[in-house]
């Protein structure tokens, strides 16, 4: 895996955990639901240019491992993925529809993840005059 990405005016590594849930944090994510959303998001992944590094669906949550183009933004692609996958999982699976008024939660996790540990780059930047 490379350690660094780049678009036209950026070099970057942004790698977030995410987690999401269901609204009501129900039990829906599985009987093929989970299948379908795994495809659904690894489409919706390769649409928006957003790598995923990992990927595991709960019964009750979703978590993500992705790599992020800072200009493009974590929330962004937050946002699609589970507006697109509300969408094609609720008109293909009806019981989504009867069990939940919405299909996910508006709140989301989200953590930075790899690099050096924050007290080497305090130091790194702290050090800067005298090297």
């Amino acid at each position: 895996m490379k350690k660094f990405k780049s678009n036209n005016n950026v070099v970057y590594s942004c790698k977030y955990h995410v987690v999401w849930t269901p609204k009501y944090r129900r039990n829906v994510l599985k009987d093929g639901v989970d299948v379908r959303l795994k495809e659904l998001l690894e489409q919706i992944a390769k649409d928006i240019k957003v790598e995923i590094i990992e990927m595991e669906i709960m019964p009750d949550h979703v978590h993500l491992l992705i790599e992020v183009d800072p200009q493009f933004g974590v929330h962004k692609a937050i946002k699609r993925f589970k507006g697109a996958t509300s969408r094609y999982l609720r008109l293909e699976f009806p019981l989504l529809k009867s069990k939940l008024p919405t299909l996910w939660t508006n709140s989301y996790f989200v953590s930075t993840v790899g690099g050096a540990p924050l007290e080497v780059i305090k130091q790194y930047i702290q050090l800067q005059k005298e090297v």
